[in-house]
């Protein structure tokens, strides 16, 4: 029976892209043939105009398909490494076009969530949705203490239909697997595969809450970005309860001028909120189209939908540091050094070819004034340029490079001199100088110093134990025993440098800030006894030639 359903959905998958004049993506996956050929002859076929782009037919396309189908597309739109470009754009205006479901299954979804009638958990409820989406709705409720909330509620029956539609993607992407010439560069069923964690993710609103909440906590002492906060024990995977919140919609333009809002200002505390999230928390909110972002009459910005979040390392985070620093010094030399640094290029190729084509994509740029210049295009362009070398796919800087483009969109619509470089280099500067010198070594060693605190006493404990087993394993191999004794007296002269000169510079530095009469002399006693002891080890285990600890 399933698989019956899912030959009939496919047949109409196959109906919907003929008719958008799309057959050639059909074409190419060798799906249903004759049948594709029977809706080619169609009448309505003899008059179809071909003046629609491409783009825009495979948008209206997955529109007509339904939701699933929209947030794959928009999930394919910030992929822009795997698409044409022009694809990828279009792509990126799909939108959720879903009618609300009716409140009385909205509160029906709510009592089985809470396990008793809703009126035992909120005071009222209004049926009526405010705002509608393809997985939840919102609606507009009251506490017990009558304190205003916004109650999302999952849609009934959401769960079967995306499986049932994840299916057809999985078979649609082994179809490309099998049959597309460029599917080893694509990686289809790798695309499907993010795209079902992604909306697995959306379906448990008890992630959503837990993504809310974290970046409430890392805005609470910002007066830029306002979160709203989740009410926990009315939060279920289902229902998720959040403060109620009043705002101007930032697409509504004229309605911020006649609140008296600052557009230039606005527009840069948006890419200063970006670059916070992005450097100073490696955590960002992915999904920042204009219905997602409101602004109080006071000029702050109000954030909603925590559904699509992206992370970043500490090699995210430095490897896009380089690269836009890199950028505005025009040195593309080390642009290309931190593609090799970051792992992400392979150490053997031509450094000089990679920083020629770095430079073939960089250069042009400047010919253009730096206003007017876009970062999410230079890092697309970037990622296009290392793909030619080989560079393997970082979703999670794709992620961020869509993002980017968005807030610039949204930046140069409020204020279109907005000049994103004046608000970014400064921010990244200070962030470079945060992350190396001395107060980034202190606070690494700050962060490092209770690991290490708990396992060198235990160290020797450690080689013994070692050394005892291998010495039972090995039973009479005397050779064998030595060996490994030269070994550890290898490692412990080792162990001896790096205590004698990580403390060693832990005291210079330390004696360089007591100089200038900062309060860590502790911390300078610290290193200087490190290091001491460092060299005490270091001496004895080179006078011995032989393991300390035996």
């Amino acid at each position: 029976m399933r698989r019956t359903a899912q030959i009939g959905r496919l047949l109409r998958i196959t109906q919907v892209f003929v008719r958008h004049d799309l057959d050639e993506f059909i074409s190419a996956l060798h799906l249903f043939g004759p049948y594709r050929l029977l809706l080619r002859s169609m009448p309505w076929r003899w008059f179809r105009s071909s003046s629609v782009p491409r783009a825009r037919r495979l948008r209206e396309a997955l529109e007509e398909l339904g939701p699933v189908f929209v947030k794959f597309g928009q999930l394919l739109s910030t992929r822009p490494d795997l698409l044409p470009e022009d694809i990828a754009e279009e792509l990126s205006r799909l939108q959720d076009q879903v009618p609300p479901f009716p409140g009385d299954q909205a509160i029906a979804v709510a009592e089985r969530a809470y396990g008793g009638k809703l009126d035992r958990f909120l005071k009222a409820f209004n049926p009526q949705p405010t705002a509608s989406a393809s997985v939840a709705q919102v609606h507009f409720a009251e506490l017990l203490d009558g304190t205003p909330v916004a109650v999302k509620i999952l849609r009934p029956g959401i769960r079967p239909v995306i499986e049932r539609d994840l299916a057809l993607l999985y078979t649609l992407a082994g179809l490309a697997q099998r049959y597309l010439p460029d599917a080893r560069r694509l990686r289809p069923i790798e695309v499907v595969d993010e795209y079902s964690n992604t909306i697995h993710a959306e379906l448990d609103l008890m992630r959503e809450a837990a993504n809310g909440s974290q970046l409430r906590a890392n805005f609470a002492a910002s007066a830029l970005l306002y979160v709203p906060r989740i009410y926990w024990d009315l939060t279920r995977s289902e229902v998720m309860v959040m403060e109620r919140l009043s705002g101007i919609p930032i697409s509504n333009i004229a309605a911020l001028k006649d609140a008296g809002v600052d557009l230039r200002r606005l527009a840069h505390n948006g890419v200063e909120i970006f670059f916070t999230q992005a450097f100073r928390d490696g955590f960002f909110h992915a999904d920042m189209h204009p219905g997602n972002i409101f602004v109080s009459e006071a000029g702050q910005y109000i954030a909603m939908d925590f559904g699509i979040m992206g992370t970043l390392t500490a090699r995210d985070k430095q490897y896009l540091a380089e690269n836009f620093l890199g950028f505005f010094r025009r040195d593309y030399r080390a642009i290309a050094e931190s593609h090799v640094r970051a792992g992400w290029v392979a150490h053997d190729i031509r450094m000089d070819e990679f920083e020629a084509a770095i430079r073939a994509v960089c250069e042009p740029i400047f010919a253009r004034p730096l206003k007017d210049i876009s970062f999410g295009r230079l890092l697309l362009r970037l990622f296009q340029t290392a793909r030619r070398f080989n560079m393997e796919v970082q979703p999670q800087l794709v992620l961020l490079q869509k993002t980017l483009f968005n807030i610039e969109g949204l930046g140069r619509r409020l204020y279109p001199e907005l000049d994103l470089w004046e608000t970014a280099k400064p921010f990244l500067e200070r962030w470079m100088r945060d992350q190396v010198g001395p107060r980034a070594f202190l606070r690494n060693l700050a962060r490092e110093l209770p690991k290490w605190s708990r396992v060198l006493p235990e160290l020797p404990v450690m080689v013994y134990d070692a050394l005892q087993r291998s010495t039972s394993a090995s039973g009479q191999d005397g050779n064998e025993i030595e060996r490994l004794r030269q070994e550890v007296a290898h490692s412990q002269r080792r162990l001896a440098v790096a205590l004698s000169g990580g403390g060693l510079v832990l005291a210079a530095v330390m004696t360089y800030f007591l100089g200038k009469g900062q309060p860590i002399g502790a911390l300078s006693m610290v290193g200087w006894l490190l290091g001491l002891g460092g060299a005490g080890l270091l001496l004895v285990a080179s006078l011995l030639r032989r393991p300390i600890v035996r």
